[in-house]
């Protein structure tokens, strides 16, 4: 499975947030057995996010979008998806009825912030998703993520994103496999010995280099565990090597 990763925000754009979602998203996904090659950060424009959507949606097996589906005039993502179907948003009653529910909740849990602060919420933006979509309800998000013709749309705060990710988990997969070894020889002093496994195995080999507190690492991905195996046991005999932390 060759999936895609549309990372949406100004925020993110700007430096204003680090896109920790990126890096968690494609460790999940590799270590399912899917592959990652494509990680795009765009801004909150809804025609941006529905021309990524759209060829990325011609691209790849699956593509996962994050942040601006929210209710505040600058989560358009929801509405940028649907573009890219040539679909319009609508709002399921049962989603509706669910985050109406969970408002009330909210404001009998607390009254002194409800009372405090004007907590006029348009639960119709909130519940919005693309026509035909599958709707994602968690706990831990308000919005309603979805999923349409292969592509999820999630939240950009992380504990939610990943709590709704793993409601989908399991759409996720593949055969590609992965082994990892730690070495203290710096990057240069292994190039020969990284390409021949790669030539010799028919796998990804790719070297990591070491910082201050932290060994090199040489990483070898396959479709077959047992040629990774292998791979990884050729390279331990011809590099010096250190235990994982």
């Amino acid at each position: 499975m060759d999936v895609a990763l549309l990372t949406v925000g100004d925020e993110l754009l700007s430096g204003d947030t680090e896109n920790t979602n990126a890096t968690w998203l494609a460790r999940e996904l590799s270590d399912a057995g899917a592959r990652v090659t494509r990680i795009l950060t765009i801004p909150d424009e809804e025609s941006v996010i529905a021309d990524a959507v759209s060829r990325y949606h011609d691209a790849f097996d699956a593509v996962v979008v994050t942040g601006g589906i929210g209710g505040t005039p600058d989560d358009v993502t929801k509405a940028g998806v649907a573009e890219a179907f040539g679909r319009e948003l609508v709002v399921p009653k049962d989603v509706r009825a669910h985050l109406e529910a969970k408002a009330d909740r909210f404001a009998e849990e607390n009254p002194e912030m409800v009372d405090r602060y004007d907590m006029d919420l348009d639960l119709d933006a909130w519940a919005a998703i693309p026509e035909g979509a599958e709707p994602l309800l968690t706990d831990e998000s308000f919005a309603a993520g979805c999923v349409l013709d292969g592509v999820y749309v999630m939240p950009g705060i992380p504990d939610e994103l990943k709590a709704m990710y793993a409601t989908v988990a399991a759409d996720f997969g593949g055969d590609r496999t992965t082994e990892t070894l730690q070495t203290p020889a710096p990057e240069g002093a292994v190039v020969g010995v990284v390409a021949e496994a790669g030539e010799r195995f028919g796998v990804a080999v790719g070297s990591y280099p070491r910082s201050d507190d932290a060994p090199g690492r040489i990483k070898v991905t396959g479709e077959d565990s047992e040629t990774v195996e292998e791979a990884i046991a050729w390279l331990r005999e011809r590099v010096e090597t250190v235990e994982e932390r």
